[in-house]
């Protein structure tokens, strides 16, 4: 053994050895500050290397917020962002490697999570049994039971949890929720959401010690600790079971959950998803295309549609999603007499976004970031309403801290835990290779053990002591 992985085996002993006491401390800071209308919130973020410097410069745009605390695993990621923070002009922030001993800071009221996917559930748990409110991204869960012990969590410690769908605070999304819901384009029996998404290939990275400054015992945490590889850390994870969702869990999520949210539905009754790794010969486990397939039953007999696709390289764009029509930035001017350009040339190279299909219509919305719709009515097609409109999900969180309304929440963690479910299932059902059912109600798939394994972490399970409880 090299002396990096003798120091990361020292460390994650220690931090073992730790894990009674930081639990025991948690136990005895449940109930959590309780803060005025102008008291400042006290927010820690853990993982800083790219999204969670989102969360940074989100909340030091916030009114009576601090960044309390830093946490990360590789202090490398640490060194940076404090400069970036200091440039910011903002105070310099606690920092902290084992979100454990962070939690045991009682003065820290919010925990806002941006770690790889397999360490969301457990941190954000933990957090609520040591008294603090939750910003969670997207998907709040590797599995669909830890999403369940994650609702069950925020019930019993009456935290506020928010989930990263940043799509449900668009004041653009919400109305043109609020007309699908009035009927705007009338009987709507399709969602369709899409993530084309030019990817290229990964590579195969070899086996190679870690790098000064990581903790990769602790970057592991519940999943299988394995040989370091490029591949399995910054980023790449999301494409290696054991730590991410693929791209349907990264940013179909996004989609999935506007699709599922413009049906007004919850939980699907039948699930099918096929597809597969394509193209490219390296090491993603994940499919980079995927076609997905939610059927509801509803009480009064009628059926929806819910279908998802991902695509990872060269394709069109649909419905003007994925175009300037449709929210992405326009291209550079052309010369005046320059040709008209389709494909990539008329905008960006990604179609991310959603289709609802009705009988009278159908309407498009572009990405979390685009904050628009369109509707086209009638046989015809003739243009309809249109909006753009942003809002501030950081700040949504922050205001149900501070009222402690959880019904305010734009994305509480029920509605996360819903659309991050059907993620987890057509993922089931593709590795598996067969339709599942659904029991809503019971939240398992009929009659099929091995599928109700998988959703479980049954094939991976979880290494002592990063462990999702059994008994939040």
């Amino acid at each position: 053994m090299n002396c990096t992985n003798q120091q990361n085996s020292n460390d994650g002993s220690k931090a073992r050895a730790g894990f009674a006491a930081a639990g025991a401390l948690a136990a005895g800071a449940r109930a959590g500050r309780v803060l005025g209308a102008n008291d400042r919130v006290r927010v820690a973020v853990c993982g800083i290397r790219s999204r969670g410097f989102d969360h940074i410069q989100a909340y030091a745009h916030l009114k009576n917020v601090e960044i309390a605390a830093l946490c990360d695993v590789d202090q490398n990621e640490t060194t940076r962002r404090l400069a970036d923070i200091e440039k910011i002009g903002l105070a310099k922030p606690a920092t902290f490697v084992d979100v454990r001993k962070l939690l045991e800071d009682k003065s820290i009221d919010a925990v806002s999570i941006a770690t790889p996917n397999h360490w969301h559930t457990l941190i954000a748990i933990w957090a609520c049994q040591a008294g603090k409110d939750v910003y969670v991204e997207k998907p709040c869960s590797h599995n669909l039971w830890e999403g369940r012990q994650l609702v069950r969590a925020a019930e019993k410690y009456q935290r506020i949890v928010q989930h990263g769908t940043q799509s449900r605070s668009a004041r653009a999304m919400i109305e043109g929720v609020r007309r699908l819901h009035e009927g705007l384009i009338g009987d709507v029996y399709l969602a369709r959401g899409m993530c084309f998404k030019w990817r290229d290939t990964i590579g195969h990275a070899p086996v190679e010690p870690v790098p000064p400054g990581v903790n990769y015992d602790l970057w592991t945490g519940p999943a299988p600790l394995k040989p370091f590889t490029r591949n399995r850390f910054h980023y790449n994870w999301h494409w290696i079971w054991d730590t991410g969702n693929g791209d349907l869990g990264n940013q179909g999520i996004h989609q999935v959950d506007v699709a599922r949210w413009g049906l007004g539905l919850k939980f699907p009754n039948r699930i099918s998803a096929t597809g597969g790794h394509f193209m490219f010969e390296d090491d993603q486990q994940t499919p980079n295309t995927l076609n997905c397939a939610f059927e509801y039953e509803l009480a009064d007999g009628k059926r929806r549609m819910l279908e998802f696709e991902v695509r990872h390289w060269i394709t069109n764009h649909e419905a003007e999603v994925g175009t300037p029509a449709l929210g992405t930035p326009a291209p550079p001017p052309r010369p005046a007499n320059a040709p008209d350009e389709l494909g990539p040339a008329s905008g960006s190279r990604d179609t991310i976004g959603n289709i609802f299909y009705g009988s009278k219509g159908y309407l498009a919305s572009g990405d979390e970031d685009a904050d628009m719709f369109r509707a086209w009515l009638g046989e015809d097609q003739e243009p309809g309403p249109t909006e753009r409109a942003g809002g501030d999900h950081f700040a949504n969180f922050i205001d149900c801290v501070r009222s402690r309304k959880r019904e305010d929440l734009n994305a509480p963690i029920e509605e996360g835990h819903i659309s991050c479910a059907l993620v987890h299932l057509a993922n089931a059902s593709y590795r598996l290779g067969r339709t599942l059912a659904f029991d809503p109600e019971k939240q398992e798939v009929i009659d099929d053990v091995e599928a109700n394994r998988l959703l479980r972490d049954g094939e991976r399970g979880y290494r002592a002591p990063f462990v999702v409880p059994e008994k939040v």
